[in-house]
């Protein structure tokens, strides 16, 4: 047994040994904004915040997030109140078929935490580590852009 703490909540799990971080989230948790496409950490569609690092959660056994924090996909914002990232993605149109479009998210809030006043090529290189398979990615880091821009006057 573990108790994580996902999206603010403390949660109990019984894992086997060997479940990864992103099928616990998902099987157990429900999660499914944590997606699973390669299973093998290069497409980044799986990515979490651990203690706010971000982390592709396909290659992570879930005992190894015991007494940690998780954020997924579905800890950011609501339905009613978009995180600004978020918002930006859907006006800059960073999302095709949307299945990267969480992992993207995640990438891009761990990204302007470390640095919130990007110029576009260093947006283009942090996204560059997860991949959309429609091609979206002038449009991803234009919404990188624009959340960094909102989020800047949201703290000024």
């Amino acid at each position: 047994m573990i108790i994580v703490r996902v999206n603010g909540r403390e949660q109990t799990f019984e894992p086997a040994a060997d479940t990864s971080l992103a099928n616990m989230l998902r099987d157990e948790a429900g999660l499914i904004g944590v997606r699973v496409s390669c299973a093998e950490g290069e497409c980044g569609a799986c990515t979490v915040l651990l203690d706010e690092q971000p982390v592709t959660s396909c290659l992570m056994l879930a005992h190894q997030a015991a007494g940690r924090e998780v954020t997924t996909i579905e800890g950011f914002g609501s339905p009613e109140h978009l995180h600004p990232i978020q918002q930006a993605f859907i006006e800059e149109q960073g999302f095709q078929c949307g299945f990267c479009t969480p992992g993207f998210i995640i990438a891009a809030a761990a990204f302007l935490a470390e640095n919130p006043s990007p110029t576009e090529a260093e947006a283009s290189i942090a996204m560059s580590g997860n991949i959309c398979r429609c091609g979206a990615y002038p449009y991803i880091v234009r919404a990188v852009m624009t959340a960094a821009e909102r989020l800047r006057g949201a703290t000024a």
